[in-house]
This record gives structure tokens, sequence and C-alpha cells, in this order.
């Protein structure tokens, strides 16, 4: 195997807090081991126009405590094309990278498995998404801190629940899974969850009206996975038209919730990823994603982060159910 001088680090799709962090990792851990560290601005569509520079310790200080990514992000539809990455290896061999590191999320680390098979170019990843659904992983980058970042919300949300008796719902991020609106739920002291993990086995605004919402609770939080055919819209009209006693009102958090300074938790998990990715390389691995599993730094083939879907504990419906009564 050719001798790996040069690392190219790049960050795709959704941006998440601690991505700085992760870059910084990378950065100073691979200047440490005496790699060359190259920025590539604006994920995939960036490697394809070579929109890169190399990286100092200095470039990478005081980021750590940033939201966002220095290094910009995008989703590149041209990167799917053949085409596409032809450019991106070809700017590969321009510039003397001899192995990237990518961080991001599913979509994000498709694409790099893809480019790290077709040719034969090692890649790692680190599981960069707020959405914390990457399999081999018990967090992603910038879960925990928007796990705090809704439930302050809720929190402001829940005294005008209150103060006017009403039923919220609050939509939040997730994509095809609610890790976040099941523990959010939880952390909020939330009366429901509608989470994508139960879509198919029951009516989960029937029976959560069928619990009964008590005398003493006239106002009620529920929090909803994100979906484009039933999000919260979606529940408050059917409340609306169902059970037209309530007083509905919705709140989307939307975007406001990838934002902000990165929590304890994410700039450890970063940090520790990002170390561990240089490790990885040192070792010679190639096409897998750096995960933490259990207190320790584990290395995952992409073929089984992205292909195998990540345990939702449903127990934790249970714990919802029984502490909203």
């Amino acid at each position: 195997m050719t001798k790996i001088k040069t690392i190219g680090i790049l960050t795709s799709g959704g941006d998440s807090p601690g991505m700085n962090a992760a870059i910084r990792a990378v950065t100073r851990a691979g200047i440490y081991n005496g790699f060359t560290i190259k920025g590539i601005y604006r994920g995939y569509d960036g490697l394809i126009k070579d929109e890169v520079k190399v990286l100092t310790t200095e470039d990478v200080s005081g980021i750590i405590t940033r939201g966002g990514t220095i290094l910009k992000t995008a989703r590149s539809k041209e990167f799917m094309t053949p085409e596409g990455m032809q450019k991106a290896y070809e700017t590969c061999q321009k510039e003397e990278i001899d192995a990237l590191v990518v961080i991001g999320g599913n979509g994000s680390l498709t694409g790099a498995w893809n480019f790290g098979v077709e040719y034969d170019f090692p890649v790692i990843g680190l599981p960069g998404t707020i959405d914390n659904d990457l399999y081999g992983t018990d967090a992603t980058i910038g879960y925990d801190t928007t796990m705090n970042t809704i439930m302050e919300c809720v929190d402001r949300i829940r005294d005008t629940a209150n103060s006017h008796e009403r039923i919220f719902f609050v939509e939040v991020m997730g994509r095809d899974a609610g890790f976040l609106a099941q523990n959010c739920a939880i952390a909020c002291g939330a009366e429901a969850a509608i989470v994508p993990e139960e879509a198919t086995d029951v009516d989960q605004l029937a029976a959560f009206m069928s619990r009964g919402i008590r005398k003493s609770k006239k106002s009620c939080i529920v929090i909803v996975s994100e979906s484009p055919k039933c999000g919260a819209l979606y529940y408050a009209d059917r409340v609306k038209n169902e059970f037209p006693g309530f007083d509905v009102r919705v709140s989307i958090l939307g975007h406001l919730q990838r934002g902000g300074s990165p929590s304890a938790r994410d700039r450890i998990l970063a940090s520790s990823t990002g170390v561990g990715a240089i490790e990885a390389i040192k070792q010679g691995q190639r096409n897998v994603m750096v995960g933490y599993r259990n207190n320790d730094i584990v290395y995952v083939p992409f073929s089984e982060c992205i292909r195998t879907d990540k345990h939702f504990d449903k127990r934790l419906i249970t714990v919802l159910n029984e502490l909203s009564i």
C-alpha cells in the first residue's frame, strides 16, 4: 500500500454541533503524527471543484466552541454520478491527497463508501449527524447538543401551554429515526412522543388520546418526529377535527436545532473519534466509520453502519407512558 502522507478532511450533508471539534481533532492529531492535513471546503462539491487548503494548528485554534463547520457543507448531486466521482478522484491526485476523512451522516458515509470502493481509496468516516441513526455507535456528533437545545425550547413552550391550557405539537428533526423525539420527550416531561418506529404498529395519536387527559392536566406537550406526510401539522389537524374541544397549537423547531455551541459530551465525542480516525489511517484501515460504543472507540465497516438499522429501545415508550399519567 502506498505510504499515506496527506489526509483530506471534509464535512458533508446537514451540519451538526461538534463538527468543528472533529475538524480540530483530525487536524491536530494528523499533524502530531506527521501527516499533512488539507481541508476540503463545501463537502463533495468542493472535492469536485478543488476547493482545497492546507490546514495548520492555527487554522483550527478556538473552533472547538463553535457550532456549524468552518469547512462549510453541502449536499452534492454531482458526486453521485460517475463523472462527478471521477472529478473528485482527479482532485485527490492533483492535491496529492492519499486518504480522506469524511464527517457526516448516512448519505455522506454512503458516498464515502462508494468512492473508497470505486477507486480503492482509503476513506474513514466520522458520525456527524444530529439524528443519531448510524448503526455501530452509541451516539453521533451533534446529537447531545441538539437534545439539549430541544429541551430548552420545549421548556419554554411548556410555560405558554400551561398558561393557555393548550395541546402543543412540537416537531423535531430525526429523518426516519425517532431517537430525538423519544428521548427529548422523556427529558422534557412531555405527555407523548410520535415516532417512526411505532408508525406501523398503532395509531399513535389515538393511543395517546385514549389514555385520557386528566382534569388536572389541561395542557399537553407532544413531541413529533418530522415527516412529509404526518408531521406535527397533520396531527394537530386531526385533533382539531376529531377532538374539537381542545385548543391546539404547533411549533416546528426546524433548523434552530442544528445550531449552537456543542455540549461537553459532543466535544469529547468529536475529539475522541477524530483522533481515532488518524489512528485508523495509521493502522491501514479503510472504509470504516469511527464509532464510540461502551466508552470505547470502535471501527465499524461502512457496509454495517449504513445498511443496518440502529436499534430503537421501545422500552423508552413504556417509560414515557408511565411517567406521563
